[in-house]
């Protein structure tokens, strides 16, 4: 096992904020951009992003769940979920928050996209264009499936399993 500190680019972080209402409760955004606009399940994630150059996981993650959303990070006790890794090779480290922000100030972050691809034109997509509450049982379909893990260790530490 490498002990070596992983590139930015290849680790990102993120929170995953968590109501119980009747049940199990997560706030997920969809996609934003052309190529997730039409899609889904497999569309949605927990707000997240790169960590920059020298910055810790944690510090990544508060700042991302801002960047993405709009919203300020709830207050409150982060839990460890720990890393899942995509199929591109990122490690993608996320916390659980149990929180209950109001989701209508959602203004989402945007970034540069050349859209069509090798089109050499560049558009403004939004990083994410919707931000809801999801049941726990129906965001295993819609998150990522590096995600979905992420469900059932949030469900394992409350109980709720």
């Amino acid at each position: 096992m490498s002990t070596a500190p992983r590139t930015p680019a290849l680790q990102s972080a993120g929170v995953l904020v968590f109501r119980r209402l009747g049940g199990l409760e997560l706030l997920l955004g969809h996609m934003g951009g052309p190529f997730w606009a039409r899609k889904q399940d497999g569309a949605w994630s927990v707000p997240k992003g790169l960590l920059e150059p020298g910055e810790d996981a944690m510090t990544a993650a508060r700042r991302e769940f801002t960047e993405e959303t709009g919203l300020p990070l709830p207050e409150g006790a982060l839990l460890p979920l720990g890393d899942v890794r995509t199929a591109a090779g990122k490690t993608v480290t996320v916390w659980a928050l149990e929180a209950d922000p109001e989701v209508d100030a959602f203004s989402p972050g945007t970034f540069p996209l050349e859209w069509p691809p090798r089109s050499g034109r560049t558009i403004q997509v939004p990083e994410i264009d919707v931000l809801r509450w999801v049941a726990a049982d129906e965001a295993v379909a819609l998150l990522t499936t590096a995600q979905r893990p992420l469900v059932a260790r949030l469900s394992a530490m409350l109980g709720a399993d």
